[in-house]
């Protein structure tokens, strides 16, 4: 019992010692010109590039990828939350009867989907990232 004692005393101690204050540099196969860019994992890790997409230090290239990420995400939000919304059985007026999920997309007529694609085709040609 007093090893015990002794033993979570001295380490509750150690939580409280002084630490180096010289950092030690690390290199890895990873890091690259954007390790200190919003959402670089840590100063250590550095931006998660291993396929080499932007080892160059490409900033225009850096940047598109970047946007693109951000629109393939909130897009997938929705159709996330548009996929639970209509599965919990939440339908727009006159749509009550079309199931729920990838069956919904089935039963709509062709010509019905001309407007959804024309729509979308116009948001991603008319809205484009703010810099």
């Amino acid at each position: 019992m007093k090893t015990a004692i002794l033993a979570t005393l001295l380490t509750t101690a150690a939580a409280f010692a002084p630490t180096p204050t010289t950092k030690a540099s690390t290199t890895t196969a990873l890091s690259g010109a954007f390790d200190n860019e919003i959402g670089a994992a840590s100063p250590e890790l550095g931006c998660w590039d291993p396929l080499g997409y932007v080892s160059n230090g490409d900033q225009a290239r850096f940047d598109r990828l970047r946007y693109v990420e951000l629109k393939h995400g909130r897009i997938a939000q929705l159709a996330a939350w548009g996929y639970a919304t209509t599965w919990s059985g939440a339908r727009f007026p006159g749509c009550e009867d079309f199931p729920a999920g990838h069956d919904a997309v089935l039963k709509i007529a062709p010509v019905n989907l001309i407007p959804v694609l024309v729509v979308a085709g116009a948001l991603e040609l008319t809205f484009k990232q703010k810099d």
